[in-house]
């Protein structure tokens, strides 16, 4: 007994080689075209899109492959000839291969780069096999062209990948072993004189200090966007080792915080966008293999041999073939070619080409042909889209507008069963804001603020001869996480606040902000002052607490119970808010339930209705601490947190908005600085991160760990003395 239809099965067997090509080859279209849009966007369902791309092009054009050694010789409609089935073997190879604008989704696919080497050895077995059977056909020699250059695709993707895995990628960047002077050889020297009575000593002079790729930066002054692509791609070229936690020497360390001193902070984040740019490249397109020149010699011969492919089959006899199939083999042949001149085009106008080019002639010749020729530029909001390399966004969340808007019971147990609680939590509670030059302005003086600081420090070290505590001042002032700040502005009694762990720390200053923000600063923030804009502290604010709580693999390093301190302040904060309200009789709460079902939940709370609410919280008493009256293991800082807003009240309103602000800058530049390399590397592919820009802006100022060659080498010489 057949349970599928004789008639359906025809059609499949008919139709699923056709169909499995052709669709391949609309996959290679999407991704060529739609791949970098994820760089740009932090929309969750272009993410979803791009990657049911990414695996079903896989998928498809290996399940075709399949097809094709297996034969397809069975129904009326059926593939005619052994050499049409040879022929579109090599299209799938060079599906597998992929468009340059993708290679790998995620990290974790450039760890599989053995895996894609072992597929390209079974999907090239089979397509010779299938070659084979056919070798002496009409069609041979355009095949054997589609061969070579579907075999010079895949061999692309898998180098893409093995250049990108973080292991390799490290080893790309590691300097020849360096044993440093002969110390051996000059104790010997300086003990045989000893021994012979001749009074010598030992001179140190200090390493000399060459000039380095990042002093070549220094020496531009324009400000124009090529020099801009220059500049972070010189920068690109020595920090990317950030990424797999390599070590800086004092010399690029003063460079970098030389050359981001003299700059605007548009200037500098336009800087490190090309930079990050230039990072998501190496690790997710084929960028770094096509960009040399064997690359470009390898891509010629590829179009070269789709080309000639193209000119062969049209002067072939096809009277034998089905006219489908006809036009099939052209949609794969004049896609394959349109594919590849796109690809070509793209490279040809890419930020690598631009800044490859010696002569400066052809890059401005370049650039101003890449502004003028494509489509998009003819539109404003499609020009504001492409132009820029990041989303430009970041997430808030809100605690207390989270505890107001409750969902609906069983959904929300049904959502946990089917591990969809986390997915619905950020479409229903996430909000997104546009970063806009304030916000980039503040973080980038706080940074540079802190450089100079360090930097000062490290002088004055110098000068008293005290190098021992030299290399440990500019960690000493990144670490700070609030408590730096509030020391610097006499503070003391704020302290208490930034003593604790990270996550509650956050969690305090984030409800504290709240509170102070909707019972005054909402209504008496004046517009024109940047640095004290309540504003300002809440976007900080709710971004930092959208990390801890639905990107928390980004704070892995700090989140500690972060997520336990989160849930219980919520179901405290909760509790609070309905605590004298009546008890609502059967009906209504039925009525309320099936309304919360239908709305996901209770509609958004008001700023007038939060205004209340946090009017309610700062009402209660808080003279003996929370602790000492519920004990400890509820983890809520619902009520510490009431504490702190009440202290920062006492403050006038200026310096508390001035401090607050500073704080969060603090930390924020503590989590940059504290979370995985690796984390800011994944988030560069899903349209990156406020957090991300902080993490470099710090590297680049000299704040951090990652500067460990502080001296150099000492050069000793042996001084004969009378």
């Amino acid at each position: 007994m057949n349970i599928i239809p004789k008639d359906l099965k025809e059609i499949w067997d008919d139709w699923n080689l056709r169909g499995a090509v052709l669709v391949s080859l609309f996959f290679q279209v999407l991704l060529i075209f739609c791949a970098s849009s994820r760089k740009r966007t932090g929309n969750m369902i272009m993410t979803f899109i791009i990657w049911s791309v990414y695996l079903l092009a896989d998928w498809i054009a290996a399940f075709a492959v399949g097809l094709i050694a297996n034969g397809n010789k069975v129904c009326d409609k059926q593939v005619q000839s052994d050499d049409l089935l040879a022929f579109w073997a090599p299209f799938l190879l060079l599906h597998l291969g992929g468009p340059d604008t993708i290679t790998a989704f995620a990290l974790e696919d450039n760890e599989l780069w053995l895996r894609h080497l072992l597929g390209l050895v079974i999907q090239l077995v089979a397509v010779v096999y299938v070659f084979l059977e056919s070798i002496w056909k009409d069609l041979s020699i355009p095949t054997t062209l589609l061969l070579v250059a579907g075999i010079i695709k895949y061999a692309e993707r898998t180098r893409a990948l093995y250049l990108a895995c973080l292991g390799n990628f490290k080893e790309s960047m590691l300097p020849p072993p360096d044993a440093g002077p002969n110390y051996a050889q000059l104790m010997e020297e300086y003990s045989s004189k000893h021994r012979s009575n001749v009074p010598v000593t030992i001179i140190i002079a200090p390493e000399k200090r060459a000039d380095p790729s990042a002093s070549s930066v220094l020496k531009k002054e324009s400000s124009d966007r090529i020099s801009e692509m220059e500049d972070g791609y010189k920068f690109y070229k020595i920090f990317r080792g950030l990424i797999v936690d390599h070590m800086f020497s004092f010399q690029e360390r003063n460079d970098s915080r030389k050359f981001f001193s003299k700059l605007h902070s548009d200037q500098a984040f336009r800087v490190m966008e090309v930079e990050l740019n230039f990072m998501y490249d190496a690790l997710y397109t084929k960028m770094v293999v096509v960009n040399h020149k064997i690359g470009y010699f390898f891509r010629l011969i590829c179009t070269g041999c789709i080309a000639a492919s193209l000119m062969l089959f049209a002067s072939y006899h096809k009277h034998r073939m089905h006219k489908f199939d006809i036009g099939v083999s052209y949609a794969l042949l004049i896609g394959a070619l349109g594919l590849d001149v796109i690809a070509i085009i793209k490279l040809i106008f890419s930020d690598w080409t631009i800044v490859l080019l010696k002569p400066s002639t052809a890059k401005r010749w370049i650039y101003s042909i890449r502004e003028k020729l494509f489509f998009y530029k003819l539109w404003k909001p499609s020009r504001s889209f492409f132009d820029r390399r990041w989303c430009n966004r970041i997430s808030q969340h809100s605690l207390i507008r989270y505890s107001l808007r409750e969902r609906f019971k069983w959904y929300n147990k049904l959502a946990e069963v089917f591990g969809l609680k986390d997915l619905l939590d950020e479409i229903q509670y996430k909000k997104t804001m546009t970063v806009d030059e304030k916000v980039k302005n503040f973080i980038f003086q706080e940074l540079e603020e802190k450089a100079q600081n360090a930097q000062k420090a490290e002088q004055k070290a110098q000068n008293e001869e005290q190098k021992a505590g030299k290399s440990r001042i500019a960690k000493e002032i990144c670490s700070g996480r609030g408590d730096w700040i509030l020391s610097q502005n006499a503070c003391h009694s704020l302290l208490w606040s930034v003593e604790k762990e990270f996550d509650e720390c956050l969690l305090m200053w984030h409800i504290a902000t709240e509170l102070c923000y909707y019972t005054d600063g909402k209504q008496k923030k004046n517009p024109n002052d940047e640095k004290e804009d309540p504003q300002l502290s809440k976007l900080l604010s709710e971004y930092m607490l959208y990390l801890l709580v639905m990107r928390p693999t980004m704070m892995s390093a700090v989140a500690g119970i972060g997520q336990i301190r989160f849930r219980d302040t919520c179901a405290e904060a909760k509790k609070f808010f309905l605590r004298g309200q009546p008890e609502p009789g059967w009906f209504k709460k039925f009525c309320e339930q099936i309304k919360k079902f239908f709305c996901m939940g209770q509609s958004k709370p008001t700023d007038e209705e939060i205004s209340v609410y946090c009017a309610k919280l700062l009402s209660v008493e808080t003279v003996v601490k929370p602790i000492e009256v519920k004990g400890d293991r509820s983890k809520s800082v619902l009520f510490d947190a009431c504490m702190l807003a009440k202290d920062l009240e006492k403050l006038n309103e200026k310096k508390r908005w001035k401090i607050m602000s500073k704080v969060w800058v603090e930390l924020l530049s503590y989590a940059a600085s504290h979370c995985r390399a690796s984390a800011h590397a994944q988030q560069l592919s899903k349209g990156g991160e406020l957090i991300t820009f902080t993490w470099l802006l710090m590297a680049h100022f000299g704040l951090g760990d990652q500067f460990r060659i502080e001296e150099g080498h000492a050069r000793a010489k042996l001084i004969v003395t009378k």
